[in-house]
């Protein structure tokens, strides 16, 4: 994912929800809707959790030092990582408790006019903000892959992390304006209640999938099926490499892959000969997969009794 690309869709959700969140606090402090409210919290923490995700990248580009070798591009998924904690504990468990609060001590609604405007109007911008998100995600998404496996395989957990938070917005409204539409159309303040705790639900959902999703990617993802293939393809390939016998990767970032791989060469080559081969070889994975950048290739003798399994070990990608 480009820097530019990601930090485009977060300034544009953080912008959206900033001027969201103060029309969501006007209209439930003027109606006392309980769905105004959850959804005027579930806003803020969706602009502090924009804030983060910017920070997490500051922090990913700073050098590499003795005591973080590899450097800090995994900031970005610790980041990602805090804002499934915050949509779950801010805006999650907030909306539940006071959708169950205004169920047991019902508020009747006044100037019901004016969040349902509001409503409307915040789901005009979420929708851009979230149209915004599609159009930058839409750039690193392959050629007909779903949008389900886009959140599950992207390795740069921004676009995903406002994706979710976008579409969750959205629904979340349409849930409010359900409950403050039904509210007024029955007089009973039990709907205005529901939707609050539908928002909490939803929000609690989401967060579970962040959580697990970023979970993964902080543990260690090796390369994607497709970068894996190219860089076997590209070991292979060449006149130097007898065989791979193992191969494992890693990505240290977003934006930065390892690769760790022992391969056969023939018997009789020289150790300055040798070393040309590996350079060779790692010249054309860096061109097959860019960001392959750290790469340590072992050279041995090719021993089949004393192999590794054929297939090459590779931890899969979730």
């Amino acid at each position: 994912m480009s820097a530019s690309g990601g930090n485009k869709a977060i300034i544009a959700a953080f912008s959206a929800n900033m001027g969201i969140a103060l029309a969501k606090f006007i209209a439930w402090f003027v109606s006392g809707s309980a769905s105004m409210l959850a959804e005027a919290i579930h806003s803020v923490a969706d602009s502090g959790n924009q804030l983060l995700l910017l920070l997490g990248g500051r922090q990913a580009r700073k050098a590499a030092d003795r005591e973080h070798p590899f450097g800090h591009g995994r900031e970005r998924y610790v980041y990602a990582f805090v804002v499934a904690i915050i949509l779950f504990s801010v805006g999650g468990l907030f909306s539940i408790y006071e959708g169950v609060d205004k169920i047991t001590h019902p508020h009747e609604l006044e100037n019901a006019w004016l969040p349902i405007t509001v409503l409307v109007i915040a789901i005009g911008l979420e929708s851009f903000s979230l149209r915004t998100a599609v159009k930058e995600s839409n750039h690193i998404r392959e050629k007909g892959q779903s949008w389900v496996s886009f959140v599950r395989r992207a390795k740069a957990p921004e676009l995903p992390v406002v994706l979710l938070e976008d579409v969750a917005a959205l629904t979340g409204l349409v849930f409010a304006l359900l409950g403050v539409g039904l509210t007024v159309l029955t007089g009973n303040p039990l709907w205005d209640a529901v939707g609050t705790l539908a928002i909490g639900t939803l929000l609690i959902l989401v967060a579970i999938i962040l959580g697990i999703e970023t979970k993964s990617l902080l543990v260690g993802e090796g390369a994607t099926p497709g970068d894996l293939d190219r860089i076997v393809a590209a070991i292979e390939t060449g006149p130097e490499v007898d065989t791979l016998i193992h191969i494992k990767t890693l990505y240290l970032g977003p934006d930065e892959l390892l690769v760790a791989a022992k391969i056969a060469l023939p018997s009789d080559r020289t150790l300055v000969q040798a070393s040309a081969d590996i350079d060779a070889v790692e010249g054309r994975i860096r061109a097959a997969v860019p960001i392959a950048r750290v790469i340590y290739l072992e050279p041995d003798v090719y021993r089949p009794d004393a192999a590794a399994p054929a297939a090459p070990a590779q931890a899969t990608a979730s």
